[in-house]
């Protein structure tokens, strides 16, 4: 799907997710746009590291665009508005944590159903919020409510950064499956470093997508 909105509860490497797989698409010569609609997490959004993405070729979209912190979320409505509706573009909306932050998401409600959207719900089993069934539904559900839209996909992004083995990937993925069993929802991708995807079975569900870290400075 030409549209992906990556969401989930807060925390857990969405951001990163939604960078790496906009470098990965830009490499692969296509024409991308990422949205950065997180207003919740104040220190880790996508929005920072908008000069390394445009060098790369994708297009960013972001209410504090060149520092300005004057813009609200009006202001760039119709900047998210034209790749959504130009056929052409892949477009990735990075949405902030939880309800909350998926209140930013309801303005684009109407033109996603109009255009087709994917809709990811990332999953990291670490976060103790969303570590069982009960909590990843919870979140889920919460996120579907308030957005109107429907979580389409799953992302397995268990992760301790620079420290994550494929056994931990292991756990993320199978409280991925469970939720998927209980949704019926595919599980699109797996992500992690190089080390920890190399060491996963290949027959597993879901595209491996190679987590650059390009939100984390290489001490963290």
């Amino acid at each position: 799907m030409r549209i992906k909105v990556v969401t989930g509860h807060y925390g857990t490497g969405k951001t990163e997710f939604s960078v790496s797989l906009a470098m990965k698409l830009a490499a692969q010569g296509e024409k991308v746009a990422l949205a950065d609609l997180d207003i919740v997490n104040v220190y880790f959004r996508s929005r920072e590291r908008s000069e390394l993405l445009e060098k790369a070729g994708v297009r960013v979209i972001s209410s504090l665009l060149g520092h300005n912190s004057s813009l609200d979320l009006p202001a760039i409505s119709g900047e998210v508005r034209g790749p959504i509706y130009d056929g052409k573009t892949q477009v990735i909306i990075d949405v902030g944590g939880d309800q909350a932050g998926t209140n930013a998401l309801v303005n684009f409600r109407d033109d996603l159903i109009e255009n087709g959207y994917e809709m990811l719900y990332v999953i990291n089993s670490n976060r103790k919020e969303t570590q069982d069934l009960d909590g990843a539904l919870k979140h889920l559900d919460g996120i579907e409510f308030v957005s109107g839209l429907k979580v389409t996909g799953l992302v397995v992004n268990t992760h301790l950064l620079w420290e994550t083995k494929a056994e931990d990937l292991m756990e993320g993925y199978k409280l991925a499956q469970e939720v998927s069993k209980t949704r019926g929802l595919p599980i699109v991708y797996i992500s992690g470093i190089k080390e920890a995807l190399e060491g996963l079975d290949p027959d597993l569900e879901g595209e491996r997508l190679e987590i650059g870290m390009y939100m984390r400075e290489a001490w963290m």
